[in-house]
């Protein structure tokens, strides 16, 4: 197999990872708070078949690892007073089984334990790291654009919302929730506000999506037809030099 085929089967191999990204943002289209994925594209050099006299190195393509726009998707009402949207770059802070977890997901409910916790049931914290308790009895909770949450007269506690200087300090993890991988320290975001009765939506544009998925498919094609296309030429060229001999 020559080096134009090897070149051809890495890009077909970066088109199909390309094209799974594209479907889960599309199936993402109405999750909360979902942020839309792109790959990152990168080119290794290697070696050529040492036979041929072309070009040295042969740069083939390959995966970079996937670029995340965590701009604000649309916000939009619910009327439920545990729902709550983030305005501004910043996140919810979960306490998870492992370690702090971040979302843009801020369907809240409570717990039996009068906890206030995310719809995954891990618990909501407050701009201090602590857990945040309401008591039913006390009536209806109103939460503040600074994420502080009273009851009538009584304050309760304060929703946190922190920031990042560098979001890509930040991993999936599955279920909407990020992981902090990096010494960065998660710190209040003084900036962002707090929408109550609200949801933020996923910021994926499906018109760009649904186009992303074309070109993509046709791109798979034509480097299939280019890899037919060498694939013939080398047969051809056997059978000639063979009649030749």
């Amino acid at each position: 197999m020559d080096n134009a085929i090897f070149v051809g089967l890495s890009r077909q191999m970066l088109l199909r990872r390309e094209m799974d990204i594209v479907a889960n943002n599309i199936a993402n289209l109405d999750t909360t708070g979902f942020k839309v994925e792109s790959l990152i594209h990168k080119t290794e050099p290697a070696a050529p078949a040492a036979t041929l006299g072309g070009p040295r190195p042969v740069k083939f393509v390959g995966d970079d690892g996937v670029a995340r726009d965590f701009g604000q998707g649309s916000l939009n009402p619910t009327g439920a007073p545990l729902d709550m949207a983030i305005e501004g770059k910043a996140f919810f802070q979960l306490q998870g089984p492992d370690g702090p977890r971040f979302t843009r997901d801020g369907r809240f409910t409570v717990d039996p334990a009068g906890r206030l916790v995310s719809q995954g049931g891990l618990p909501v914290l407050d701009k201090s790291g602590g857990e945040i308790t309401i008591d039913a009895e006390k009536g209806e909770v109103k939460v503040g654009s600074d994420g502080s949450l009273s009851q009538g007269s009584e304050r309760i506690g304060q929703v946190g919302m922190f920031a990042f200087e560098n979001l890509s300090a930040l991993s999936k993890t599955g279920d909407n929730l990020y992981r902090n991988d990096s010494n960065l320290t998660a710190t209040p975001a003084e900036d962002a506000r707090l929408r109550q009765g609200m949801l933020e939506g996923s910021n994926v544009k499906p018109i760009l999506e649904i186009t992303r998925m074309v070109q993509v498919s046709r791109a798979y094609e034509s480097t299939a037809k280019m890899m037919d296309s060498q694939s013939d030429l080398s047969r051809r060229a056997v059978e000639r030099l063979g009649r030749a001999q």
